[in-house]
């Protein structure tokens, strides 16, 4: 079960940052095996993928990422954080755009602490819904 658990986390880990990854279907798959852990399936992928998103968060607060060069998807991530600051972080587990507004927010330097939260309740709603639909259709 350790294996099953380090592939998770990893998934969940990579497909917050930058890199595209299906840390979704992994943890279906899983539930769908051993339906009896929920609680830890949702623990790790969570963790693993709000540590993702933080790792992104931390290259946009050290790396400065000229708003020039953006692209568009990366242009509406750093408006849409600098206008709705913070609480914009709740939808970083949207697809694609929501692997950029972390790092949009690092480089706005928007609080720490509260990011982190956002980041955080965000992706464990997100993991919440899926596992809750999950079992329930089991």
């Amino acid at each position: 079960m350790s294996y099953e658990l380090l592939a998770l986390f990893s998934s969940a880990f990579i497909s917050a940052t930058l890199f595209p990854g299906g840390s979704e279907l992994l943890l279906i798959y899983y539930l769908n095996n051993n339906p009896a852990d929920p609680w830890v399936y949702f623990f790790v992928v969570t963790l693993g993928n709000s540590l993702g998103a933080l790792v992104t968060y931390f290259m946009g607060y050290y790396f400065y990422w000229g708003r020039k060069a953006a692209k568009s998807k990366q242009q509406n991530a750093w408006l849409f954080c600098q206008r709705y600051g913070s609480p914009a972080l709740l939808l970083s587990w949207l697809p694609i755009v929501g692997d950029l507004l972390p790092l949009a927010a690092g480089w706005l330097k928007l609080p720490i602490a509260r990011s982190v939260l956002l980041i955080v309740s965000g992706k464990a709603l997100r993991y919440g819904v899926i596992i809750c639909t999950t079992m329930y259709l089991l």
